[in-house]
């Protein structure tokens, strides 16, 4: 049986009497009074006064949850502030995907931001404030990530199909809350980045996982110069696995609701009906192939390659290219990504190569333990607050005065305090038991390179493209894809 006749089968829509009434699906309060993250035998920590306080002074209505038939959305509701994530946020949402977990009705999770944003990152600047008090602000801040990458490994292993609305601004902690997703959708409004290292940070919220996945060299890429990714760019590269319009964006949702689930069905057979549900609104993709292509993306890849032993090595090969490069096109960004990384905190570019280093070796579990470690040790470095309030508060153009000032002044030992542990040895308490080492669901997306080459041998470029539609069930981008990477090989 085809799935298109499977899905027809095990999704019967809701009767025309009842999706009449699917608009008024009511909001629900926020507020949680037995949050279930401070229960069970895996504690966040014992509350103390500061937790406390916090909680009490948490806004209800910075997140928005609706129950819609089989939907259950999360709406970041902080638009004035691109929906940055707090603790307050982050409160909210455990208890809701737990009690969500349990759930028979429960079919999908929906999380979507109000306005222009996703979610722009996390509230840095008030992470930078409680810095300035001392250990027991930086303290404070560290309970912040540590709670955060709860979250984020909660997703990473939810058992419930999980899908990211990536329309608009996704930078930071919003990458965190959506890139572990099985489902990712961009839109034209998509803005991917992870600006850590321009704030005096490294890529956190799991980036020590997914950037040293991608494909190629972009990953280690992305991480030490903050190159922003659009929509279209989002999904050819992996970040995203559907690319839609923003418009059908709501029409999804609802028909989303409508899909039933038996009991008895795998994980990834529900996978599998979404997936081809999300294909439904594909309209057509606005460029055959992302920016980063052709000769571009080969020098990336060689730049920024993971034998290159350290950054000095990167900075020489990108001055080779920027003096010899074959199109002026080549030369500019070669001169460009000089003076990024350049710009950016010493140490923070140091530990980020570091960490895209050992990464790749870390399970998923591993990767937000090891990752408080780094961001306790950033909230006592100088650079974070310098960063935050040089680039975000006080909105500074000229470079932050770093310390250490030059990438020569980065000792090898600075670098290896951030990777050394724990004082107390021992690790961050997750919610969930739940690891692995690879992604189970990345077969949503596109067709990775090596899986075009393996296809390509031998066989003729009409021959590829036939096999792989039939494999992805003609799947949007799969056709670009494919000739984005026979030509750029064949080059």
């Amino acid at each position: 049986m085809s799935l298109c006749a499977s899905l027809r089968r095990t999704t019967a829509p809701l009767s025309w009497a009842s999706r009449t009434h699917t608009a008024i699906a009511m909001p629900l309060r926020a507020k949680v009074t037995n949050p279930a993250w401070m229960s069970g035998t895996r504690r966040y920590a014992t509350p103390t006064a500061d937790v406390l306080k916090a909680q009490q002074d948490d806004d209800p209505d910075d997140v928005i949850f609706t129950n819609n038939y089989g939907v259950r959305s999360i709406e970041l509701n902080r638009p004035k502030k691109l929906n940055s994530l707090n603790g307050s946020m982050a409160r909210k949402i455990i208890p809701r995907l737990q009690e969500w977990a349990k759930s028979e009705m429960a079919g999908v999770v929906i999380i979507k931001g109000a306005g222009r944003a996703f979610c722009a990152g996390g509230d840095v600047a008030a992470l930078a404030n409680w810095n300035r008090e001392g250990p027991k602000g930086q303290q404070r801040s560290s309970d912040y990530f540590g709670l955060e990458y709860k979250l984020d490994h909660l997703i990473a292993t939810y058992t419930k199909p999980y899908v990211a609305f990536m329309d608009g601004i996704t930078m930071g902690g919003g990458v965190g809350l959506s890139i572990h997703a099985p489902f990712r959708i961009a839109t034209e409004n998509t803005l991917f980045a992870m600006p850590e290292t321009t704030i005096g940070f490294f890529p956190d919220v799991g980036a020590s996982f997914f950037l040293p996945r991608m494909e190629g060299s972009l990953g280690v890429y992305l991480a030490l110069t903050s190159e922003q990714l659009k929509g279209i760019d989002a999904f050819y590269h992996g970040v995203a696995t559907h690319y839609i319009h923003s418009s059908t964006l709501q029409q999804l949702e609802s028909r989303l609701a409508e899909l039933q689930f038996p009991d008895y069905m795998e994980l990834n057979d529900r996978f599998k009906i979404i997936n081809a549900t999300i294909e439904e609104y594909s309209t057509g993709l606005p460029a055959d192939k992302p920016t980063i292509s052709g000769e571009l993306r080969k020098t990336i890849d060689r730049v920024f390659h993971q034998d290159q032993p350290n950054i000095k090595a990167i900075l020489t090969s990108l001055e080779q290219v920027r003096d010899n490069a074959p199109t002026p096109e080549l030369q500019t960004w070669a001169t460009k990504t000089l003076d990024t990384i350049q710009t950016r905190s010493p140490i923070s570019v140091a530990v980020t190569l570091q960490q895209m280093r050992v990464g790749r070796q870390w399970s998923i579990a591993q990767t937000f333990q090891k990752e408080y470690e780094i961001a306790s040790q950033f909230m006592a470095h100088p650079d974070f607050v310098e960063g935050v309030t040089a680039r975000l508060i006080e909105r500074k153009k000229e470079r932050p005065n770093w310390a250490p000032n030059t990438l020569d002044d980065v000792k090898g030992r600075d670098v290896d305090e951030f990777f050394v542990g724990s004082a107390s040895g021992q690790s961050l308490p997750l919610i969930s038991d739940a690891d692995y080492n690879e992604y189970p669901h990345a077969w949503i997306g596109l067709p990775r390179d090596d899986e075009i080459l393996r296809e390509a041998g031998g066989k003729k470029s009409e021959d590829v493209v036939a096999s792989l539609l039939e494999k992805y069930e003609g799947k949007q981008g799969v056709r670009e894809k494919i000739k984005e990477v026979l030509d750029r090989y064949a080059a």
